[in-house]
């Protein structure tokens, strides 16, 4: 006689083992994207456009929202929304998710890509601009996955891009806040991919390396005296829409962190292996202006 089979106690069943990504879209459901005015938040916008999800498109340049919008509504036949909000105010940040469900939506899926970057000597810097920093890059992806995660993992679907930088992988002398900024993005990203994914929300932390967007001009940075376009080797960069196509395909993938281009992606994981007291010293020179 052969033995009884066992069946499997609901705690032997592991929920983790279900794969999470991307939600398909659907006619009340939208993908809010936070920075989306241009750079690689607008290529962002276009990728789930592309895929069919409809957009709710927030930042401070409501112009180039609106002119964005109407572009990806009449070439995909999305429903593409435009809000207006300064992301470092908590009382505007805190209405978002009132005006979204106004508009007959939910969010399904929650990039955060607002941000911009200081850099030069800390001590000379100043200081409510480096505040603001803070409040863009770490306080407003908080308030936002804090306003809209948790109804995700009630209808155990969502997901969350968070663009995060390899400038996070290191400490940086001469741009201090903006990589401790992305480092917490990428620490913050990394623990709720595995505090989520039982839930059914997939998060992903988009870290790409030097990309073309006017992002280095506006923010002044410069390496050994030269602009950061000029001290970076060309190999080294990607386009905005090449960043963007590679953190969406990794939500759809339930990736945890994406890297694009396999230079940067070496460069980045042997780095992982220097000390930072080896590593410091070299960086500080290299970021030392003239």
């Amino acid at each position: 006689m052969r033995p009884l089979r066992r069946l499997p106690r609901s705690a032997d069943v592991r929920p983790h083992a279900v794969p999470v990504s991307l939600p398909s879209p659907s006619p009340s459901s939208a993908a809010l994207v936070a920075g989306a005015s241009a750079g690689i938040g607008a290529c962002i916008a276009r990728e789930l456009a592309s895929r069919g999800h409809n957009l709710v498109l927030v930042a401070r340049r409501r112009p180039r929202l609106q002119k964005l919008a109407d572009e990806l509504g009449a070439e995909h036949g999305v429903r593409a929304e435009v809000l207006g909000c300064d992301l470092t105010k908590p009382a505007p940040r805190a209405r978002l998710a009132g005006r979204i469900d106004e508009l007959g939506l939910q969010v399904d899926v929650l990039v955060n890509n607002a941000g911009f970057a200081t850099n030069g000597p800390f001590y000379k810097a100043d200081a409510e601009r480096e505040l603001e920093q803070v409040r863009v890059l770490v306080e407003a992806p908080v308030a936002l996955t804090s306003a809209f995660v948790p109804a995700m993992v009630e209808r155990r679907r969502g997901a969350i891009l968070n663009v995060a930088s390899t400038a996070g992988m290191q400490p940086l002398p001469y741009s201090a806040g903006y990589s401790a900024a992305k480092a917490y993005m990428l620490t913050f990203s990394e623990a709720l991919h595995h505090e989520l994914k039982s839930k059914g929300v997939t998060v992903t932390a988009l870290a790409p390396g030097p990309v073309e967007t006017d992002f280095w001009e506006i923010s002044g940075w410069e390496v050994a005296g030269y602009s950061f376009e000029k001290a970076v080797p060309r190999p080294a960069w990607i386009t905005a829409e090449q960043a963007a196509r590679a953190g969406v395909k990794g939500l759809e993938k339930g990736a945890r962190v994406v890297v694009p281009g396999w230079g940067v992606k070496a460069a980045a994981a042997a780095g992982r292996y220097v000390p930072n007291a080896i590593k410091l010293p070299t960086i500080e020179r290299a970021m030392r202006r003239r």
